[in-house]
């Protein structure tokens, strides 16, 4: 990833943020400097990946979201974020084109990596979700969507699919 000696980013990581990013390099230098004081080993695990949620949502339970989310940002599969990773991430969700953001959704969404999205999938996410809404929150939400099932249904209505269907890429981008 960097040069770990001298904390420096690598120009080949630089360079490839620099093109998939908004980033400028002084940003992505300062966002380095920064993201290895918080993981001086230059990776961050699932584990602190969930306690940097739970910080942003005290009083709820976030772990089952933020396991997804870093499920759909972990690209290489290997248990960890790195730098790239966490950049190119940070950079999708907050100022990304739109088929960026519906490929990461899909991609959070397609619990099992098949490619396809059930509905069991969808209620997963959804429970996920409703475990960070503060309960007297969830008691204002719309009938139709004040728990996880109903969500779900209105969410697998909208795409037309029968219970045991299926969503697929082509149905959302």
């Amino acid at each position: 990833m960097g040069n770990s000696k001298s904390g420096a980013l690598s120009k080949e990581i630089l360079e490839e943020l620099q093109l998939n990013t908004k980033f400028t390099q002084e940003e992505l230098c300062t966002w380095y400097q920064s993201f290895l004081k918080e993981c001086p080993s230059g990776k961050i695990s699932k584990k602190q990946f969930e306690n940097i949620y739970s910080k942003f949502f005290p009083d709820a339970d976030p772990k089952a979201y933020a396991h997804h989310v870093f499920r759909s940002f972990d690209a290489n599969n290997d248990g960890t974020l790195d730098f790239k990773e966490y950049m190119i991430a940070l950079h999708m969700t907050s100022s990304g084109k739109t088929n960026q953001k519906l490929e990461w959704a899909f991609c959070l969404y397609d619990v099992d990596g098949n490619g396809t999205i059930s509905k069991p999938e969808v209620l997963e996410i959804i429970t996920a979700i409703f475990k960070m809404i503060n309960v007297e929150d969830q008691k204002h939400l719309p009938d139709d969507e004040n728990s996880p099932e109903k969500r779900t249904n209105k969410i697998w209505d909208f795409f037309g699919k029968k219970d045991d269907g299926n969503v697929y890429t082509v149905d959302i981008v």
